[in-house]
């Protein structure tokens, strides 16, 4: 059987992140991928220069729609631009909280731009956070979330992790892109315990996406009754690969996309 996952997020007009970037992933993965649009945005790879916000009830809308007709083995919520939208999507998913959920609570651009105003993050906290399964913040998203410094190492990791962790959701992945040094370690914390996931850093400026595109694969192997460890290890190891081969692309002269289609594509 192929899983079905849906994505719940913004629209990235280059293709590198957002609902593009997750249909990708979801298709190499090997499930098929739908999309609830959250909001338009206007970018590229070198930035963003605008973001249009869907109306909450139309979003809640297309959540319903979708759902009411079929089968959704796993859900993936990336950026919810504003409160409302994060009210109407909490509002709608709560039915199906048995459902795998994972949260990449997208915040910041990778060109800087703010892509979640500050009164979604409260309600992200208190009504979304509860229904995650998986929750996969970057340091900065992590320390935003606690209103505390970014992590400087891999204790400070866990140990936020560990407060993510007692907000709600079933298991939180640190990562650590953001850590200074030649390794790109990502940290899972769960109900079973603590997994390191080790990986070289791989020099490039073609990350745009790696955020959308390591949930969106992390969504696909949930969906498909993986374990959270075991989930964390493939698609780390899918979005590594993913990256390493971003320069057989040719998009943009900013932060270019990584190669989804790395495994297919020769």
């Amino acid at each position: 059987m192929i899983c079905n996952v849906l994505s719940i997020a913004g629209s990235d007009p280059s293709g590198g992140a957002g609902i593009q970037a997750d249909l990708k992933t979801f298709s190499a993965r090997g499930t098929y991928g739908m999309a609830v649009v959250t909001a338009l945005t206007a970018q590229n790879t070198q930035g963003v220069s605008g973001v249009h916000a869907v109306p909450p009830d139309f979003v809640a809308e297309q959540i319903r729609m979708v759902f009411a007709d079929i089968r959704v083995d796993a859900v993936k919520i990336g950026m919810i631009a504003n409160a409302p939208i994060a009210e109407a999507v909490a509002n709608a998913l709560l039915p199906h909280r048995r459902i795998p959920i994972v949260l990449d609570p997208v915040m910041i651009a990778k060109g800087g731009a703010a892509l979640l105003d500050v009164e979604a993050i409260d309600i992200l906290k208190t009504r979304l956070l509860p229904l995650a399964t998986l929750l996969t913040p970057n340091l900065p998203e992590a320390a935003a979330l606690l209103g505390e410094p970014a992590a400087a190492n891999r204790d400070a990791m866990e140990q936020q992790a560990e407060k993510l962790r007692a907000l709600g959701p079933s298991a939180i992945l640190v990562k650590g892109g953001h850590l200074a040094g030649t390794q790109s370690p990502d940290v899972l914390v769960s109900e079973s315990g603590i997994t390191w996931f080790e990986a070289p850093r791989v020099p490039t400026k073609n990350t745009h996406g790696t955020g959308c595109t390591l949930s969106s694969a992390l969504a696909a192997e949930l969906a498909k009754g993986v374990p959270p460890e075991t989930a964390a290890a493939i698609a780390k190891d899918y979005l590594d690969q993913a990256v390493a081969a971003a320069g057989t692309l040719w998009v943009g002269s900013g932060h270019g996309p990584v190669q989804h289609f790395h495994q297919l594509w020769r």
